[in-house]
């Protein structure tokens, strides 16, 4: 007895080991400008020595998990000295970041050609962002809001297989691991149009690899290219070359943006676009695959954010925040509709060894991601993986749609 006593409290031990072994440490927290207190959004939270990251939402709150001990974060944003931050155990921590300032001496000896710093950044892609195949573990979301009310939000955690940058992104695959929808019950809020998105927006929204998007000669010959103040990222200079159209009798429409770059690696940083509306029928038909019949779409703003991070000498994908706002007008009634859709996607780990996503398991561009995941109610749901924290505004929206789903 005594025996079979001593038996019984070691296996108990054991399993009471190996759940504090596998217990998540989780840090969470805010970000503010320290000068002006104000809350930085999409500011890069990552674990030195990790692959794992996130950013903050548009509360500049963040969450982020680790199944080893987290000892330290670090926080950087556009423009900020970065700061490293020691943790103990799981904890709330608040985060002030200092405005980065520029030397004299930094601007003089920095190349002021725009187009040939393009030029260099973009013979440098294969070396900079590496020729392996990579698998980026993904936290994916997007919504949809009618006027301020949100009727839409669809979550996932997906794999993207990023093979070499000097290869074609055709070959590169997006599959959802774990997913969830959530949509308004209400008749009126039937939205009815499909607009551009989807977890593909790893693969088709990498500029940097998808270089027919728009980093390829043909394209950029559309586009005058003016130099920039330059500003610090990560605490290293970075060019900023604004793209302005110039052609303006193309079937399509252009983009206003701005390309950073590292003056040092010449590695792009980041990539801001924003779709010319100044022909709304072309910027329509960029902005929306298919609409029920008797709707009026009208478009107001489309815009982009894609940002990449350096790890080890070798650069990858980050982050791509997509932005739509637009109107819908249906016959027979008397006010039309404003909409607003985001389409967020952060890069949470990195793994060397991909396996492959093919057939039926991967997701493609012409795949309704509403089609491939369902509503799915549990306060654990994403307990094991990194997300964007929910604004409590999106918190509260995710609630009353669960109330409504619920009742329904």
């Amino acid at each position: 007895m005594k025996k079979l006593l001593i038996t019984a409290i070691g296996l108990m031990l054991w399993a009471l080991a190996s759940i504090a072994q596998t217990e998540m440490s989780v840090v969470t927290g805010i970000v503010r400008d320290r000068e002006t207190r104000t809350i930085l959004r999409q500011a890069n939270i990552s674990v030195p020595g990790t692959n794992i990251s996130t950013v903050t939402n548009d509360d500049g709150r963040f969450i982020i998990k680790s199944s080893s001990p987290i000892d330290r974060i670090m926080v950087s944003h556009l423009g900020y000295k970065s700061r490293y931050l020691m943790i103990s155990g799981n904890e709330d921590v608040k985060v002030w970041l200092q405005p980065s300032s520029i030397m004299l001496k930094e601007i003089f000896v920095a190349p002021d050609d725009p187009e040939e710093i393009l030029k260099m950044a973009l013979s440098k892609i294969p070396d900079n962002f590496g020729k392996e195949s990579k698998m980026l573990q993904t936290f994916y979301r997007e919504t949809v809001q009618k006027r301020n009310r949100y009727i839409y939000i669809a979550e996932a955690v997906s794999d993207l297989v990023k093979t070499g940058y000097h290869r074609s992104v055709n070959v590169d695959r997006a599959v959802i691991t774990k997913g969830r929808r959530l949509l308004s019950q209400r008749q009126t809020d039937t939205l009815g149009v499909k607009i551009v998105g989807g977890p593909t927006l790893g693969v088709f929204l990498d500029v940097v690899k998808n270089r027919e998007y728009l980093l390829n000669d043909e394209e950029l010959s559309h586009y005058q290219l003016r130099m920039l103040s330059p500003v610090k990222i990560d605490d290293r200079l970075q060019c900023v070359i604004e793209l302005v159209p110039v052609a303006f009798s193309l079937p399509y429409a252009l983009y206003h943006g701005r390309l950073y770059i590292d003056y040092e690696s010449f590695a792009f940083t980041r990539v801001e676009l924003e779709l010319d509306m100044i022909d709304k029928e072309k910027a329509t038909q960029f902005m929306l695959v298919r609409k029920p019949l008797g709707v009026k779409f009208k478009p107001k703003e489309m815009k982009a954010v894609i940002t990449f991070k350096t790890e080890n000498g070798v650069s990858r994908l980050n982050y791509i925040r997509s932005e739509m706002r637009f109107n819908c007008d249906w016959k027979k009634r008397f006010f039309s509709n404003s909409f607003h859709s985001v389409t967020e996607m952060v890069v949470t780990d990195v793994f060397q060894e991909p396996h492959a996503l093919k057939g039926r398991s991967s997701f493609s561009s012409r795949d309704t991601f509403y089609d491939k995941v369902l509503f799915f109610d549990d306060p654990d749901f994403w307990k094991d993986y990194n997300i964007i924290e929910p604004t409590e505004s999106l918190e509260n929206a995710i609630d009353k749609l669960k109330k409504t789903l619920k009742n329904s």
